[in-house]
C-alpha cells in the first residue's frame, strides 16, 4: 500500500483540476479456489490482484481510471489523463490526510494460508463423503472451496485515509442422484466473513448431506402444476426474490436515474404492513459485511422498509449527489478495476409474528418453495422469473408431495403487497451479486413468508 505522503502528493495533483473531489482506492487481494469431483481434485487456482483506481468528481459527473502499476510514473500518468478528461487548472489545493482507526468488527481466528493445502482439500473430501453417505443413489458430488483475503486502503481529498482487511470462506456442494435413468441435483453453499474456523460449526459432512437430500427429494418429484396460487417461500435463500426484485430497485444506481419502480416513493407504502426489511453491513463476520464501504465510510444498518413504508434507499456518494441525499455507506465494487456504486450487503426481511404452521392454514392448493434457485430480473420494472430448487405441493393446509419444474413469476411491487404473513424464523444465506460494479458477496434472507397470490410456472396443468 502507498504511504501517506505519497497519497497526499497524488491527491493534491488530482485537485489541480476542475474536480471538486478526488479518491484513491488501493487493493491487494489473494484468493484460492479448489474444485473437486467426487474425491478427486480437479483444479486449484490461486489469484493475486493488486492495483489502484483513481476517481475524480465534478458536480454530478465522474471520471475513473485504474492501473495494476502503482509506481510514481504510472500513477502520475493516470492522474494527468483524468485531469485532462475533467478539465485542468494550474492552481489547486494541497491535501493533508488523517488516518482513521477503528475496532475491527470481523475478527478472524484461522487464516486459510496458515493451514496446509492438504488440510483444506480434506474439507472437500468430507463434503463428498457426507453426501454419498446419505444414499447409494448419490452418484456424483461436485464441491468447491473458496478462500479470499482482501486488503484495501482508501484516501480522498476530504483528508480521509482508512484501511480494511476482509477475509471470506465458502464451501459449495452439488450432489447428483440417479435412479432408473433419471438424474436430479441439489445444492448447498454456506459461507462467512471468517477464516477456516467457520468449519468448526458449519460441518463439511452436513453440507454434503444437505445437497444430497435435496437431490433425492427432486428424484421423486412430480410435475408442478401452473397457475396463480398461494405460495409459502421458506427462510434463508428464499430471500433471493426480495434481493433481486426489490433490493436492486432500492439502490441509487437505478433510483438516481429514475429507472426504478420505487423512485420517488420514499415515505410511501410499498409493501404489506407485515413487511419490514433492512440492509445491514455491520453483522459480525457475515458473508456480505465490511468494516467500511468502498468509499471508506463506516458500514451501517439501513432500515429500507418499516411496516410496509419505504424509509430509505441504499446510496453511494455520487448517487447521493444526483438525488440530493447523503450517502448511506452503500458503495461497493468487485475490485479496483471497477468504479464503485450503490450495492447491497446483507439484505433481508425481518422477523414477523406468525408461526410456521400458520402460514399453511386455509390453503386448499398452493406451493411450498422450500429452496429457491436462480432466476432473472428486469431492474427497471422489478419483473422476475425464479426457479424453485426444491418445491412441495400444499393441499388442504398440509405439505404433501415434492414437485419439479416450478418457477415463480411476478414483480417486486406485486409480491411486496401480497405478502400476507411473515414467520419468526429468520435465516440468511450466501450468494454472489452482479451489477455494474462487478460481482460482490452478499447475504440474502428472510423468515418464511406467505404470498397470497403469485403466478407459478409449472410443467403440469393438473
Amino acid at each position: 500500500m502507498l504511504e501517506k505522503k505519497e497519497l497526499e502528493k497524488y491527491l493534491s495533483l488530482c485537485m489541480k483540476s476542475e474536480a471538486d473531489f478526488a479518491e484513491i482506492y488501493e487493493e491487494d487481494q489473494i484468493s484460492e479456489d479448489i474444485a473437486m469431483l467426487n474425491e478427486q481434485v480437479e483444479k486449484v487456482s490461486r489469484t493475486i490482484t493488486r492495483g489502484a483506481g483513481i476517481r475524480l468528481y465534478k458536480g454530478l459527473s465522474s471520471v475513473y481510471a485504474y492501473s495494476n502499476e502503482t509506481d510514481e510514473e504510472s500513477l502520475t500518468a493516470l492522474i494527468n489523463d483524468l485531469r485532462g478528461a475533467i478539465g485542468e487548472k494550474q492552481e489547486g489545493r494541497d491535501v493533508v490526510l488523517t488516518r482513521v482507526n477503528y475496532e475491527n468488527r470481523h475478527p478472524v481466528k484461522v487464516q486459510f494460508d496458515d493451514v496446509s493445502q492438504d488440510e483444506r482439500v480434506k474439507l472437500l473430501v468430507r463434503v463428498c463423503q457426507g453426501a454419498k453417505s446419505v444414499d447409494e443413489r448419490i452418484v456424483k458430488v461436485q464441491s468447491g472451496l473458496l478462500n479470499v483475503r482482501q486488503e484495501v486502503q482508501i484516501s480522498n481529498s476530504d483528508g480521509r485515509l482508512i484501511s480494511d482487511t476482509r477475509v471470506r470462506t465458502r464451501i459449495r456442494a452439488n450432489a447428483y442422484a440417479r435412479e432408473e435413468g433419471r438424474m436430479q441435483s441439489g445444492f448447498y453453499g454456506p459461507g462467512a466473513g471468517m477464516g477456516l474456523e467457520f468449519y468448526e460449526t458449519e460441518i463439511p459432512e452436513e453440507i454434503g448431506k444437505a445437497a444430497a437430500e435435496t437431490a433425492l427429494v427432486n428424484l421423486r418429484a412430480v410435475d408442478c402444476p401452473s397457475g396463480k396460487m398461494p405460495v409459502v417461500i421458506d427462510n434463508g435463500f428464499g430471500g433471493v426474490i426480495f434481493h433481486e426484485a426489490c433490493g436492486h430497485a432500492l439502490e441509487a444506481t437505478s433510483v438516481s436515474r429514475n429507472q426504478s419502480v420505487f423512485a420517488g416513493k420514499l415515505g410511501k407504502k410499498i409493501a404489506s404492513s407485515c413487511v419490514s426489511a433492512v440492509d445491514d453491513g455491520t453483522i459480525p463476520n457475515a458473508w456480505g459485511s465490511q468494516n467500511i464501504d468502498d468509499e471508506g465510510n463506516f458500514q451501517q444498518r439501513r432500515q429500507l422498509i418499516k411496516d410496509g413504508v419505504l424509509t430509505s434507499y441504499m446510496i453511494d456518494t455520487l448517487g447521493g449527489r444526483r438525488m440530493g441525499m447523503a450517502s448511506t455507506s452503500s458503495s461497493r465494487r468487485e475490485s479496483y478495476q471497477y468504479e464503485p456504486t450503490s450495492r447491497m450487503t446483507n439484505t433481508f426481511i425481518t422477523e414477523g409474528t406468525s408461526t410456521f404452521e400458520e402460514l399453511f392454514e386455509g390453503i386448499e392448493k398452493g406451493l411450498y418453495a422450500k429452496k429457491m434457485g436462480g432466476g432473472s430480473v428486469n431492474p427497471q420494472t422489478g419483473e422476475f422469473n425464479f426457479s424453485v430448487q426444491e418445491g412441495w405441493l400444499i393441499e388442504n393446509g398440509k405439505i404433501t408431495v415434492p414437485v419439479k419444474g416450478a418457477a415463480l413469476i411476478g414483480s417486486g411491487e406485486e409480491i411486496l403487497m401480497n405478502i400476507e404473513k411473515v414467520c419468526s424464523n429468520l435465516k440468511r444465506a450466501e450468494g454472489m451479486c452482479g451489477s455494474v460494479s462487478g460481482s460482490i458477496p452478499t447475504d440474502v434472507g428472510q423468515p418464511a413468508i406467505l404470498v397470497s397470490s403469485i403466478t407459478v410456472g409449472g410443467t403440469s396443468n393438473g
